[in-house]
Order: structure tokens, then C-alpha cells, then sequence
């Protein structure tokens, strides 16, 4: 039997104005977690969608359980024993669980006929060995991404593959939901199974991995036990160069009350939320996932109907029924799912910066093209979005970069307040000290800021102050002179 179940050798592939992967090799050994490193951009998406079919590599041979195989779509490593978990969720919002779980591979009852009972049956039975408590009848659409996500990871494991790909699959789960993901990798290693696994969070890497590759600008860089490295030793081989300082935080004079929320309510999903925000403030939103913490910006940002409770801006009390009203009065909203309400995939770069700031360039019936576009290369080179053009579909872009152009769509309806949800959720260490860097220029320039984050190392060294949600409920606000994570994890569990 040979060593490895799946080798890639000399893996090249070129999109348009971008050299994706240039010679790229990566070696997996049955029953082991090898974990996919780098930044984003870096290429370890585009090299397992080379391995699973979506794209098909220019140049380079892949050999699994010691044969050459090319697969030419996604069907043909499915039923060669390779299955995905991707980043970015496409669920069929308007259907049941059960039917996202068994679309294109329905169960058959007499030839002809979808047996709906035995896929449900069978559904339950997976998710009950997998310790899932989701409905397979809910409508998938009502779900959490982070149930949806639970969902793609009971899918990927229903297809008793030899290797399965993890692509950041606990990028929106919570600690207990992660518990259970590493128990079912646990699982899977028993059963010889090789796990691939793509994640920026370096204490996963090293509590399961049993060996790292580290790909960097398209390129392999290294492979090793991941007992032989540590995180600065990985950090740098991931951005080719050291870095003492992830999370950078400039000291900035704070002003002004910009906005005063009291008694805020929001039926069903938290009440009782009040707090002041400061010009030139970063006020960091802690909490469990579900705590509340992102129905409260929705709730601000007129996404969400308010129950109860005033929102005060600038000395005025308003009401903010539709998002079009906060973005009049100058609030901007960076959504949580990148994917789902942030980008628009099949929209350029540059379509996607400038589509809230339309009318802005619009007179006499007519748009300003120029204006547009030479604002958004501004804002480009200013927040260093990588991309090959502003013609670039941006679903081409890595997450990171896609994230800065999210940023840079709302900085250019020149807000006063900036409300981010899960700012660096599923990018690189390399990213996120540029999205850090940037929330602190912006409150540096002025800007009051709100940052939901569900990483205690981020809330906790780019906050000026941390107001802490507990099951719907304000649980506490920290000032900086008196953070520690105790004290944060303390009022997130509601033991105020």
C-alpha cells in the first residue's frame, strides 16, 4: 500500500491577469489531518478546487490511492471518494434541509420515484451518530450560517469518502459546534480517512493537525510534522516574514457622543440594549454566538424592526425604519456573511464599491462613470485591495480582498458611524492586521466604530471598549483600563 493517498505534483493554473498556483505539490497520508496554510490570495482554495474537479489545473498530475486521476466536475471525485466542505455556503434557501442534503443524488423508490421518507430517515440517523440537533424538515433559509455550515459538514461526511476537504468549516461555529467538528475529524482519522483542512485560526491548526503544507503567492513553501513548528515559525512561512503585532492598535483621542442607544428591543431577539458611541471610538461587541450582538446592529441599521427603545445621532433623536434611511443619515453596515448579503459574485470590483453610492454620480438622469470609476481605484489603493483589475469579477478574489472591498463600498458613502460584523471572519493573519490597521486609520480620521467579533484576541486588543452580550441581553461594558478575558468570557456566560 503506498504511503500516500493523494499526491499533487507540479500543479500550475492561470486565470486571467493572475497566476494562481505555480507549481504546487502536496503530499496526504491516509487516517491524518494535513492542514492548508496561507494567506489568503495564497491559493489553497483554487488547489483543492483543482482536486475536486471545479477548475481544471494547466499543468501538473494528480495521483490518488497510487493511480493518475482527472477529474473533470465535481460528480467524478465525489464518486472517487473525495468530498468538499466549502468556504463560502450556497444553500437552497428556500428548501428543507433534507432536500439541500440530498440534492443531485436523490434516493429512488421503484426506479422512478424520490423516496422523500428514506432521505429524511436517513438525515436524521446522520445527524443524530453525528450529535447534530437540527430539524432535516426546517427550511434551510431559517437556519444560522452556523447550522448551515453544520449541515455541510454532515453532507460532506455522508459521502463515506477516503479524503475529505475542510475548507475554514468552523469559520462561523461556536465553541461547542467546533467541539463537535473536531470530534467528528476524531472519528474519521479512525476510520483512515484523510482530512484536508484549510483554517486562519492557528489554534486549530496545531490541537489537530498531524502535518502542515504552507503555500505563499501561488507557490509551495513548505511541509512539515506540525510538532516542528509553532505559530511565529508558521506565521512567517505563511506572509515571508515576521510578525510581531497581528492586531495593531494606534492611540487616538476620543470625542464627541456620536449616537445613544437606550433601552433598545428588538422582539425575539434581545431587549434592554443601551450604550454611547463616541467619535473616534472602536466599540467592540462581545458574546456567544446567537448572544445577540448582530440583530443589535441590524436593529440600528434599519435592517431589523425595533420593538422599543430610541436611537439618538448627533443630539437628535431618529427613527431608522430601512437601511436607506441609516445610510441617509450617514451608518454604514459591513455584514457578517460575506457571501450571502455582501458581495455581489457576478458584479465587478468596481460595481461592487460603488453600487450604495449611485446616486451619488447620477445627474440629469446620467451617471458619472469617470467619478465612479476613479474613486473606486482610489479607495483600491488606499485599502490595497488586490485584484488583477476593477473589471475583475470579485467572486475571483480571495476573502480577504473581497472583505476590503466590502470596507471600501461603504467608506466611499462617506459614513460618520462604521458598524463591521465579523470583520476578518475566514481570512488570513496577513488580512486581518490590514483590516485592524484600517478600523484604527478610520477612527484615527474621525470615524465612530462598531465591531462585532466573535475572536477574543481581536475584540480584545482593537477595542476602546467592549460592551458584552449574554442571551439577548447587555450583560456589561468594559472599559480598555480593565479588559482581560476572564472578565469578558465572565459577563458572556452571564455570570455579571
Amino acid at each position: 500500500m503506498d504511503e500516500y493517498i493523494l499526491e499533487m505534483q507540479g500543479i500550475s493554473k492561470h486565470f486571467p491577469g493572475v497566476q494562481a498556483l505555480r507549481d504546487v505539490q502536496l503530499r496526504i497520508r491516509p487516517g491524518t489531518v494535513h492542514s492548508l496554510m496561507g494567506e489568503n490570495g495564497a491559493g489553497k482554495s483554487t488547489l483543492m478546487k483543482c482536486l475536486f474537479g471545479i477548475y481544471r489545473p494547466d499543468e501538473g498530475t494528480v495521483r490518488f490511492r497510487g493511480k493518475e486521476v482527472q477529474f473533470t466536475n465535481t460528480l467524478d471525485a465525489l464518486q472517487a471518494g473525495i468530498s468538499m466542505i466549502h468556504q463560502e455556503l450556497s444553500p437552497i434557501r428556500d428548501r428543507a434541509v433534507w432536500e439541500n442534503f440530498w440534492i443531485g443524488r436523490q434516493l429512488k423508490k421503484y426506479g422512478l420515484l424520490t423516496d422523500d421518507k428514506r432521505m429524511i430517515a436517513e438525515t436524521t440517523a446522520l445527524f443524530e451518530r453525528l450529535h447534530i440537533q437540527i430539524d432535516p424538515k426546517a427550511k434551510m433559509g431559517d437556519l444560522t450560517i452556523a447550522k448551515m455550515q453544520l449541515v455541510e459538514i454532515a453532507k460532506a461526511v455522508s459521502y463515506n469518502a477516503s479524503v475529505v476537504i475542510m475548507d475554514e468549516p468552523t469559520s462561523a461555529l461556536t465553541v461547542a459546534e467546533t467541539e463537535q467538528l473536531f470530534d467528528i475529524i476524531s472519528q474519521l482519522k479512525e476510520q483512515g480517512v484523510a482530512i484536508i483542512y484549510i483554517s486562519h485560526k492557528m489554534e486549530e491548526i496545531f490541537r489537530i493537525s498531524d502535518e502542515i503544507t504552507v503555500l505563499r503567492d501561488g507557490q509551495y513553501i513548505a511541509s512539515h510534522r506540525a510538532n516542528e513548528l509553532d505559530t511565529d515559525r508558521l506565521i512567517a512561512l505563511m506572509v515571508g516574514r515576521t510578525m510581531d503585532d497581528m492586531f495593531p492598535k494606534a492611540e487616538y483621542p476620543i470625542g464627541d457622543v456620536v449616537m445613544k442607544v437606550e433601552n433598545l428591543a428588538c422582539e425575539k431577539c434581545f431587549s434592554g440594549v443601551s450604550f454611547e458611541l463616541r467619535r473616534g471610538e472602536i466599540l467592540g461587541f462581545a458574546g456567544l454566538v446567537g448572544a445577540g450582538r448582530t440583530e443589535v446592529i441590524e436593529t440600528i441599521f434599519g435592517v431589523r424592526r425595533k420593538a422599543a427603545g430610541t436611537i439618538t445621532l448627533f443630539g437628535q433623536q431618529t427613527e431608522i425604519n430601512t437601511p436607506r434611511d441609516a445610510i441617509r443619515h450617514k451608518l454604514a453596515l459591513v455584514t457578517e456573511d460575506r457571501r450571502g448579503t455582501g458581495i455581489i459574485p457576478v458584479l465587478s470590483v468596481e460595481r461592487n464599491i460603488t453600487i450604495s453610492s449611485t446616486k451619488n454620480y447620477r445627474k440629469y438622469g446620467l451617471l458619472n462613470v469617470r467619478s465612479m470609476r476613479e474613486h473606486s481605484q482610489a479607495y483600491v489603493e488606499k485599502l490595497n485591495v488586490r485584484t488583477p483589475s476593477l473589471d475583475t469579477k470579485i467572486e475571483n478574489l480571495s476573502g480577504g480582498n473581497q472583505q476590503k472591498a466590502l470596507v471600501a463600498r461603504w467608506l466611499l458613502t462617506n459614513p460618520d458611524i462604521l458598524m463591521v460584523d465579523e470583520p476578518t471572519r475566514g481570512i488570513d493573519v496577513g488580512a486581518k492586521a490590514e483590516i485592524h490597521s484600517l478600523l484604527s486609520k478610520m477612527a484615527g480620521e474621525g470615524k465612530a466604530i462598531i465591531m462585532v467579533s466573535s475572536e477574543m484576541q481581536e475584540v480584545l486588543a482593537v477595542s476602546d471598549r467592549i460592551l458584552v452580550m449574554h442571551e439577548g441581553k447587555m450583560s456589561g461594558i468594559v472599559d480598555r483600563k480593565d479588559f482581560s478575558q476572564e472578565k469578558i468570557m465572565k459577563y458572556a456566560a452571564g455570570l455579571n
